[in-house]
């Protein structure tokens, strides 16, 4: 008897084991690939594009000042030398103090602007994963093994519910990208 239970229970958790429904997805794909995450792109790489041209008018004007310094440096009384020089350490506090600020601003304003993208993406798999009766919905790209016979990819799904065009990848995005660069150079 106590064979029989033995059995019929190794058989149950076999069973349920086998039953339970696993997906995996890139999610890190999803969001970089996502509408919203371009125009968050355009946004932080314009807030980068005003901050070095500030800090390149910092850097331009302290040149100029010290330039001009050197070249009369052996002309200046002790006091106007003096007040030079002070003048001069203020800029390039004023310059440090800027570029430690904006950099901390940037990193802040990309964490405000990607922090919805993330929720949306999440809220969509778990929709699909309630929808599809998943237990569990791993992250691809965090995976040491996957075996995709006893998992099924969400990926494909989570892509059309979220507006990503079929035809986009990462190879496509990463090609828009150097090209928006090489634009902006020229």
């Amino acid at each position: 008897m106590k064979k029989i239970l033995l059995i019929a229970a190794v058989s149950l958790i076999s069973i349920c084991a086998s039953a339970q429904k696993f997906a995996h997805v890139n999610f890190q794909e999803l969001v970089q690939l996502m509408p919203e995450s371009d125009q968050a792109r355009a946004t932080i790489q314009e807030s980068s594009k005003n901050a070095q041209e500030t800090y390149q008018a910092m850097m331009n004007e302290f040149n100029d000042k010290y330039s001009k310094y050197q070249q009369n440096v052996n002309s200046y009384t002790p006091a106007t030398r003096k007040a030079k020089e002070d003048e001069l350490t203020q800029i390039q506090q004023r310059i440090q103090e800027f570029s430690q600020n904006v950099q901390q601003e940037l990193q802040q304003q990309q964490d405000e602007l990607m922090a919805p993208i993330y929720q949306k993406a999440q809220e969509t798999l778990n929709e699909l994963a309630k929808k599809g009766g998943f237990i569990y919905v791993f992250d691809r790209s965090a995976m040491l093994y996957l075996d995709d016979t006893q998992s099924v990819d969400l990926t494909p799904d989570a892509r059309k519910a979220l507006g990503i065009p079929a035809d986009r990848t990462l190879e496509s995005l990463q090609a828009e990208l150097q090209a928006q660069a090489q634009a902006q150079q020229e």
